[in-house]
C-alpha cells in the first residue's frame, strides 16, 4: 500500500480523498493556487505546496509543476479526483514516466475514451447499442448539413473531445446548423484544444442513466448498479440518485451486462462510469465513458456501503477486488444535489465571501463540501461549492430528508442554487420519479420567466 499520495485537485473532492487516506493511514500532499491558500483541504492535508497563480492553466493544469511537487514531497501516487486533469491521458502518462502511480485507468484507455468518436467506434465493436450518427469527424459546415440530412433532424451537434455540454447543441434544421457549427467548433478548440465535431440523432426527452463499474488488474469487473442523472442545467448534472426510479429490473440487468462488456472490451481498470441515454420505451444507448471518479459517487456509496476512493487506491496499489458481484447488496435510496454559487434564476456564477454557513444535520444526511464562514468563492473555478446527500430506507424517505435538509441549508453572503433545488425536489414530477433531461427547461425555467414577467 502507498505511504503518501498527492492529490492533484482542490475543493471538496480533495477533502474527500484526504478523509479516505486517513482511514488507510496514508499521508496526503495537497496542491493549491494562490487563491486557495486558506482552503480547508489545504489545512487538512499532511503537506501542502503552492502550485501557481489562480488561473487553472498556471496551477491545477500545470502538469510539469505537479509532477515536480510529487517528486519533491516523495509521493508515490497521484489521485486526480474529477475534472481538471483527471481525464488527461498526457498527465496520466507523465505520472508513469516519472515513476508515480496514477490512480485511474491507463493512459491508453483515457485517450481512446476521451474521443467520443473513438468511443462510439469501440462500443459498436463491443456490441453496445449506440445512437444513430456519424463515426467520422465533420470536415466543414457543408459536410455537417449533408450528414444531418441523411440522419434526419432533429440532431445533436457534438464536440468529440467535449464534456459538460461544451460544444454540444440541439439542431432542428439546416439554418440552425449553419449558424451553430463554427461557434461550437471554436468553443471546443478553446476548451479542449480539439475542435473535432460530429453528429448524432437526437433522442427526444431521454433519461440519463449511468452504470458505475469497478475493475481490477486481474480481469475482475463488477457493476455497482446505476445512477439516474437526468436533472441537468446547461447539460450539467444537478441532481443524481441511486437507484434509478425509472428503469425496470430487466433493463437494469441488461445495462449492467452492457457496462461490464464495454469495460472488458476496452481493458478498463479502476473506477469508471459507462453512461447511457434511455428512451421512453427503456431502449438504452451508449453516451460516453467517464474514465474517473464521478461527482455523484456518494449516492452509490450510500446504497452499497462502499468507499469507492478506497477501492480506487487499493486497485492502483495492485490489489484485486475484495468482493464479487454476488457480494454487493443494495440498501435503500440515496439522492445528491450539487450546491452551486450561482444565481438560481440565471445560473450565472455568484462569487464572493461566505459570511455564514449552516449545514443541516439529521439521520441519513451527508455533506461533501470545502467551505466555511469566511471562505471566498473566486471566479476562477467551477462554482460548485458543496454536495448534499440524503439516504433513506426508500425513495420517499430520501426525498423527505433531502427537502427538509435543503430548507435548513443556509449560505450567507452569496447567491446559491438552493431555491432551485427546493423547487425541483418538491415538484410532483420529481417525487413520482419521472424527470427526464428536459425537466429544468420544461418546468423550472418557465416558472422563473413567469415570476420575472409579473
Amino acid at each position: 500500500m502507498f505511504k503518501k499520495i498527492l492529490i492533484a485537485n482542490r475543493g471538496e473532492i480533495a477533502r474527500r480523498i484526504i478523509c479516505t487516506c486517513r482511514k488507510l493511514n496514508i499521508q496526503t500532499v495537497a496542491i493549491y493556487s494562490e487563491a486557495d491558500a486558506q482552503s480547508l483541504y489545504v489545512k487538512e492535508a499532511d503537506e501542502a505546496y503552492l502550485v501557481g497563480k489562480p488561473p487553472v492553466a498556471q496551477s491545477y493544469l500545470n502538469i510539469e509543476k505537479i509532477i515536480e511537487i510529487a517528486k519533491e514531497s516523495h509521493a508515490e501516487a497521484i489521485h486526480p479526483g474529477y475534472g481538471l486533469l483527471s481525464e488527461n491521458a498526457t498527465f496520466a502518462q507523465s505520472c508513469l514516466d516519472a515513476g508515480l502511480t496514477f490512480i485511474g485507468p491507463s493512459p491508453e484507455v483515457i485517450a481512446s475514451m476521451g474521443s467520443k468518436l473513438e468511443a462510439r467506434k469501440k462500443m459498436k465493436e463491443a456490441g453496445i447499442p449506440i445512437i444513430e450518427g456519424m463515426d467520422i469527424a465533420l470536415e466543414n459546415t457543408e459536410a455537417a448539413c449533408q450528414a444531418a440530412e441523411k440522419i434526419g433532424y432533429p440532431i445533436m451537434l457534438k464536440a468529440s473531445a467535449g464534456g459538460g455540454g461544451i460544444g454540444m447543441q440541439r439542431i432542428d434544421n439546416s439554418d440552425q446548423l449553419v449558424k451553430a457549427y463554427e461557434g461550437n467548433k471554436k468553443r471546443a478548440e478553446s476548451f479542449f484544444g480539439d475542435g473535432t465535431m460530429y453528429i448524432e440523432k437526437l433522442i427526444e426527452d431521454p433519461h440519463h442513466v449511468e452504470i458505475q463499474i469497478i475493475a481490477d488488474s486481474y480481469g475482475n469487473v463488477v457493476p455497482l448498479f446505476e445512477r439516474e442523472c437526468s436533472i441537468q442545467r446547461r447539460n450539467q448534472k444537478v441532481v443524481e440518485e441511486a437507484p434509478s426510479p425509472f428503469i425496470s429490473e430487466a433493463t437494469r440487468a441488461k445495462m449492467q451486462e452492457a457496462a461490464v462488456r464495454a469495460a472488458k472490451y476496452i481493458g478498463y481498470t479502476n473506477a469508471g462510469t459507462i453512461e447511457f441515454l434511455v428512451d421512453s420505451k427503456q431502449n438504452f444507448y451508449f453516451l460516453e465513458v467517464n474514465t474517473r471518479l464521478q461527482v455523484e459517487h456518494p449516492v452509490t456509496e450510500e446504497i452499497l456501503g462502499l468507499d469507492l476512493v478506497a477501492e480506487q487506491i487499493k486497485i492502483a496499489a495492485g490489489e484485486s477486488l475484495s468482493f464479487q458481484r454476488e457480494d454487493i447488496e443494495r440498501k435503500g435510496h440515496a439522492i445528491e444535489v450539487r450546491i452551486y454559487a450561482e444565481d438560481p434564476k440565471t445560473f450565472f456564477p455568484s462569487p464572493g465571501k461566505i459570511t455564514g454557513l449552516q449545514l443541516p444535520q439529521g439521520p441519513g444526511i451527508r455533506h461533501e463540501c470545502a467551505i466555511e464562514a469566511g471562505t471566498v468563492v473566486t471566479p476562477f473555478y467551477d462554482p460548485m461549492i458543496a454536495k448534499l446527500i440524503a439516504w433513506g430506507k426508500d425513495r420517499d424517505e430520501a426525498c423527505k430528508r433531502l427537502l427538509d435538509a435543503l430548507h435548513h441549508y443556509k449560505v450567507g453572503g452569496i447567491k446559491t442554487n438552493i431555491p432551485m433545488l427546493i423547487e425541483t425536489v418538491s415538484h410532483e414530477l420529481f417525487l413520482k420519479g419521472y424527470p427526464t433531461t428536459s425537466f429544468v427547461e420544461n418546468y423550472y425555467l418557465p416558472k422563473i420567466q413567469e415570476i420575472k414577467s409579473k
